[in-house]
């Protein structure tokens, strides 16, 4: 992998993660497309943990407040909502990443994610806070987040339309969607990096820094794409994000139709 090669992974990682268009389905599709395959794990670890970081940084105050109150309300929505994603994530482990490997349901996947925005954005305004927020709205939530895991449908994309479909209102959404993805990118970082230590013995012959560039990349554009998205929660639809999709879902299924991909 090469410096820019990882520079634009990194920026795509960071812009997609908090952007509902799937992270994961457009990393998957440049490393295809790039022809990448050594170390692909290990830089899909580190670029996660790059977006991770702007999520403490912004929401460093409700991160504050769960450590000095760990049985407050809001802690336990995200243990409940987090429950469903790990028992998905580790139950189909195997499933999914085969599905990362091959690629092919990407282009459908896509165009799903599309269709649960659409269909977000057609609800009526909820008006729940955190207050107003049960656990049963936390664990459809949850839910939403472990189907994700699929290569091409978004996370905070289904997280966001979860929540909205429940009632939560459009700022609250998207702030309990981010808050809910830092346990689930942390576990999933840790899983994979037992997983590659586990694959590979000689580390030490590894060029670390396309994965430092790729890290710092994903850490600065998903700082950007959290502000964005608060805002487009605020002010805007969700809809112009379902045509981006769908458009990309529509390509990729001519690219595999035709062989090229």
């Amino acid at each position: 992998m090469t410096t820019f090669e990882a520079f634009i992974l990194g920026l795509v990682q960071g812009l997609t993660e908090y952007l509902p268009v799937s992270s994961s389905g457009h990393l998957v599709l440049l490393q295809k497309l790039f022809g990448l395959k050594e170390n692909v794990l290990l830089f899909d670890i580190l670029v996660h943990l790059g977006t991770l970081v702007p999520l403490l940084i912004i929401f460093r105050r409700e991160i504050l407040d769960i450590i000095k109150k760990p049985w407050g309300r809001l802690p336990l929505l995200i243990i409940v909502g987090t429950i469903p994603t790990a028992l998905i994530g580790l139950g189909f482990k195997d499933f999914f990443e085969r599905l990362f490997e091959s690629g092919a349901t990407l282009g459908f996947e896509f165009i799903i994610t599309g269709f649960i925005l659409w269909l977000a954005e057609r609800q009526k305004s909820g008006r729940k806070n955190l207050d107003q927020t049960g656990y049963f709205d936390a664990l459809f939530i949850g839910i939403a987040q472990g189907l994700a895991i699929l290569p091409a449908i978004s996370r905070s994309g289904l997280t966001i339309s979860g929540a909205l479909l429940r009632g939560l209102n459009r700022e609250w959404a998207a702030k309990f969607s981010f808050l809910l993805s830092i346990p689930a990118i942390l576990g999933a970082a840790v899983l994979d990096l037992k997983d590659f230590i586990a694959q590979n013995s000689n580390l030490a012959s590894i060029n670390l820094m396309p994965f430092i560039i790729g890290f710092f990349a994903a850490m600065v554009s998903g700082y950007f794409a959290i502000k964005f998205m608060l805002e487009v929660l605020r002010k805007g639809s969700l809809r112009v994000f379902s045509y981006y999709v769908w458009i990309l879902g529509m390509v990729v299924l001519v690219l595999q139709a035709a062989g090229k991909f």
